[in-house]
């Protein structure tokens, strides 16, 4: 039976006092449900951001849009300062971009569109009625050294799996998506030290999930019922939708499931930059939006244009009247 060393967790839900700076913690953030609207006439739970904790490594940004029968039809956008992790779990998205991508994202395939400076993408279901739909969409900030370079987009199809040691019933598993993950390499790029993997728990087992002590982490679950332990004992759990952040300081975790779930992962290096997030956009200020806004309402060529869309765009919300300040975890 594996088991870690105790690092002394302080366990907290939401709504007592924040604990989201570095070190071992077990803090549970409910997800929220949040309407697109328009044409796009869907709801996301969305899990990151939250108030108190803007990052989970260079991890910004985490929607899930399902499980739910939709028609998906999100226009062309803009994008800068990051990169989109699409993981799609139910379903098919046609994604088409900028660069002249035109590919449909499909279960057990990584999409990973970096934006640099400037890219526009659109993503539509297949077919005119609606369908089973269900996908994480996450962003990683780009940090200093890549936000300003060219725009990339990259399709993997074939993504390293590991095998989690069982401490009860059967062997785990995961699939490395992101980073790296147990000594395992995703192919995808990356540009800080970060980890994304889907992690699969069998039914009546208990796993042990192996984690780099110099990183933060948090747990989302996808599907079934996960219970979260250290060596200090029972830490969480954690519902469908919920983040559960687990701070720094851990070599590892143990998941257990009475019904067999999957778990993702997220995690990495804590970021270093304060980011200032706003509608698609990721920079370091107030100016830097406004500078993208007036670029993309201007429709200048930082951002290109998505074939077979004609002029159909999805216009930039007004700017706030207040000036944009960074987002700042509490400590």
């Amino acid at each position: 039976m594996t088991r870690y060393d105790d690092p002394g967790t302080t366990e907290l839900v939401a709504g007592s006092e924040p604990a989201t700076g570095l070190g071992p913690v077990a803090v549970i953030l409910p997800g929220r449900d949040v309407p697109l609207g328009g044409l796009r006439a869907m709801t996301v739970t969305r899990s990151l951001p939250q108030r108190d904790l803007p990052t989970v490594g260079a991890w910004c940004f985490l929607d899930r849009f399902g499980p739910q029968q939709t028609t998906m039809r999100v226009e062309p956008h803009p994008h800068i300062g990051l990169q989109t992790v699409t993981w799609p779990l139910t379903g098919e998205v046609r994604h088409r971009d900028s660069l002249g991508s035109d590919v449909v994202l499909e279960p057990g395939a990584l999409n990973l569109m970096t934006s640099g400076r400037g890219i526009a993408h659109s993503e539509y279901s297949l077919g005119d009625s609606a369908v089973d739909l269900d996908a994480l969409q996450l962003w990683v900030a780009l940090p200093e050294s890549a936000r300003h370079g060219a725009a990339d987009f990259e399709r993997h199809t074939s993504l390293p799996t590991v095998s989690l040691a069982a401490t009860e019933g059967e062997d785990g598993s995961a699939v490395v998506v992101m980073g790296t993950f147990a000594s395992e390499a995703s192919p995808a790029t990356t540009y800080t030290p970060i980890v994304g993997a889907q992690i699969t728990i069998a039914a009546g087992s208990r796993i042990a999930v192996p984690l780099e002590a110099a990183w933060e982490h948090a747990l989302v679950v996808l599907d079934g019922k996960a219970t979260v332990h250290d060596a200090g004992g029972d830490l969480a759990t954690p519902q469908r939708g919920d983040l559960l952040y687990l701070g720094t300081g851990r070599s590892g975790v143990e998941l257990a499931s009475p019904d067999g779930a999957r778990v993702f992962l997220l995690g990495g290096e804590p970021f270093a930059d304060d980011l200032v997030m706003w509608w698609n956009f990721v920079g370091r200020s107030h100016e830097e939006i406004v500078e993208a806004w007036d670029d993309w309402e201007g429709r200048a060529d930082r951002f290109g244009a998505v074939a077979g869309h004609g002029d159909v765009r999805i216009p930039a919300p007004p700017l706030p009247t207040v000036r944009l300040l960074p987002r700042r975890r509490a400590n």
